[in-house]
């Protein structure tokens, strides 16, 4: 990629080379390539400010992620102030909330429920408001990149021509997936049902694809309607990694000149990574200071009158212990009576370490109450 090309002779320039080895044993806080070569940051974002879009990966669950990427979308718009913020966790659907939350309309309480947080999202709302924050103080427009999830759905069990272009937001049809990117989407789903998600493996290989596919055109349409602004784009990592994914799509709608930028751990395999992994990776110890939201550990079906439905135990998980299987219906917790998935999940992010959630749930016809029992803080 571009940037990357730049990079290597500004590196030249500005730094004397080190080894591999010795850019892994910088401590956190530093830019470097896959193969561990330590990158200038001032080089850096001044070429990134430069680009058509910079694609942000993340752990969605990772608050040092997320920290990480506030301070990159920080340095890039102290470069190029022209910039809109691209969001996987949000379909086009919600964009007249996005623009009110810009706008100072809403608090946060009346943003979450009126975007749809939990039934689009799901994760701990606290690892991404920093950054909403910033971008609403700074008036940085937010875009949804992505499709409404029954859409996604409906793709990957049907088909693209299944789906009439208007109901996919006139979202076209994949251009991938290459060869790797298939067998690390094939991996994932292995993944996935090893955890109780399992399913049908292509129908999962065209969800994703649909994803990466709207999100591209998304930040395609933002650069059109934003008289060719920057696009910085928060997405999952899986979605970016080796210029498959996200990158894939924009290089077939002929944006090429994208960054791929990656958090990295200490812990990693430092210079031993594939070249083609990231334009860039940030050494963080993302295990340093981390927020762990709390997790009960299933995946959850529709809800009905009967409750929300279980339709996978996680090994090892909160629920595992408390003793819910596949199959159960979960009708109250903490007493309140569920009417979505979403609800759970937002009584769940309520609860601080160490306490217990009663849930009132129905197996075989009978009702009872099972105790899900999050674990103390380790600093506890």
């Amino acid at each position: 990629m571009r940037v990357l090309r730049l990079l290597t002779l500004g590196l030249c320039l500005a730094i004397a080379p080190l080894s591999a080895r010795a850019a892994c044993e910088l401590p956190p806080g530093g830019w470097m390539t896959p193969g561990g070569e330590p990158l200038d940051e001032r080089v850096l974002y001044r070429e990134l400010a430069t680009s058509q879009a910079v694609l942000l990966g993340e752990r969605h669950d990772r608050m040092a992620h997320h920290r990480w990427q506030l301070s990159t979308l920080a340095h890039v718009r102290a470069h190029e102030p022209h910039l809109v913020l691209g969001l996987e966790m949000f379909p086009r659907t919600v964009q007249p909330v996005l623009d009110a939350w810009v706008d100072g309309e809403l608090d946060e309480r009346e943003f979450l429920r009126r975007s749809g947080w939990y039934e689009h999202w799901g994760f701990d709302p606290a690892l991404y408001l920093p950054v909403l924050h910033f971008a609403r103080m700074h008036g940085i427009p937010l875009i949804g990149l992505n499709l409404e999830r029954p859409v996604i759905q409906r793709i990957g069990a049907e088909g693209w021509d299944a789906v009439p272009a208007a109901e996919r937001d006139d979202v076209g049809p994949a251009a991938g997936p290459g060869t790797r990117y298939r067998e690390r989407l094939m991996e994932s789903f292995e993944q996935h049902a090893e955890h109780g998600m399992a399913g049908d493996a292509e129908a999962f290989v065209r969800a994703q694809l649909a994803r990466d596919r709207a999100m591209a055109e998304g930040i395609s349409s933002a650069r059109e309607e934003h008289d060719g602004a920057l696009v910085v784009a928060l997405i999952g990592r899986g979605h970016l990694a080796y210029g498959d994914g996200v990158p894939y799509e924009l290089a077939d709608l002929g944006l090429d000149d994208v960054a791929v930028l990656l958090p990295d751990g200490v812990d990693g395999d430092c210079g031993e990574r594939d070249p083609d992994l990231a334009d860039a990776l940030f050494r963080l110890d993302d295990a340093r200071h981390e927020r762990a939201a709390p997790s009960l550990g299933v995946t959850l079906g529709e809800a009905d009158a009967d409750g929300v439905r279980v339709t996978g135990v996680m090994p090892e998980s909160v629920a595992a212990g408390a003793g819910l299987e596949e199959g159960d219906r979960i009708i109250t917790a903490a007493g309140e009576r569920l009417k979505a998935p979403a609800e759970l999940q937002r009584i769940i992010h309520r609860q601080a370490p160490g306490t217990w959630l009663p849930l009132e749930v129905v197996r075989d016809g009978e009702t009872g109450q099972v105790i899900a029992r999050f674990p103390p803080s380790p600093d506890d």
